[in-house]
C-alpha cells in the first residue's frame, strides 16, 4: 500500500506520472462538466484541463505539453457538446505555447510563482482566441463583446482559477 503513494516513485517513474495525469485529467474533466456550471458567471468557467495541460507543459517540456494538450482537449471534446476537434487543437497551441516557458529543473519554482499565472494567461488568451473563433455561435454578437466575453472573460477567471496550484505548489517546501 505504501508503494502506491511513494511520492520518489511518480518523480522517477515517468510512467506512472503520466498515469497520474490521465487520472486527473478524467477526474477534472468531470469536475468540468458537473459541478463547474455552478460557479459559472454568465456562461464563462474556468477550464481546468487547460491548467492542466499548462501544468504538463512546464514540468515535462513542449513536447509532452503538445501531446497533453491534444489528449485533454480530445478528451473534453468527447464528453461535451462542442465541435468535435476544436478543444483538441486550441488546447494544443496552448500546450505548445506553454512549453516555450520549460526549463528543466526549475517546473515547480515556476509554477509556484507569479510566472505560472502569467504564463496561463498568455497560452490561455491564444487556446481562448483559437478555440472561439472555431465555436458555432459568434454570430450571435458583435465581435469586440464576443471576445471580450470570452476570449478576455474565460482567459481572465482560467487564470484567477490558477491561483489555486500556485499557491498549492508554493506552499510545499520539499520540492
Amino acid at each position: 500500500m505504501s508503494i502506491i503513494f511513494d511520492r520518489s516513485l511518480f518523480v522517477t517513474n515517468p510512467v506512472m506520472r503520466y498515469i497520474a495525469y490521465a487520472v486527473l485529467a478524467l477526474f477534472l474533466s468531470v469536475i468540468h462538466i458537473v459541478f463547474l456550471r455552478f460557479i459559472a458567471v454568465s456562461s464563462v468557467t474556468p477550464d481546468l484541463l487547460f491548467i492542466l495541460t499548462v501544468w504538463i507543459a512546464l514540468v515535462e517540456g513542449q513536447f509532452s505539453g503538445i501531446i497533453a494538450g491534444f489528449l485533454c482537449g480530445l478528451l473534453f471534446d468527447v464528453v461535451s457538446t462542442d465541435v468535435q476537434g476544436s478543444n483538441a487543437l486550441a488546447k494544443t497551441l496552448a500546450g505548445f505555447v506553454a512549453g516555450f516557458f520549460y526549463k528543466e529543473g526549475f517546473a515547480m519554482t515556476t509554477i509556484g510563482s507569479a510566472r505560472f499565472l502569467m504564463i496561463c494567461a498568455l497560452a490561455a488568451l491564444i487556446h481562448n482566441v483559437v478555440y472561439y473563433f472555431l465555436y458555432t455561435r459568434p454570430m450571435e454578437t458583435g465581435f469586440l463583446m464576443f471576445f471580450l466575453k470570452y476570449g478576455v472573460a474565460t482567459t481572465l477567471y482560467t487564470t484567477v482559477a490558477a491561483v489555486f496550484p500556485m499557491l498549492v505548489v508554493n506552499r510545499q517546501k520539499d520540492w
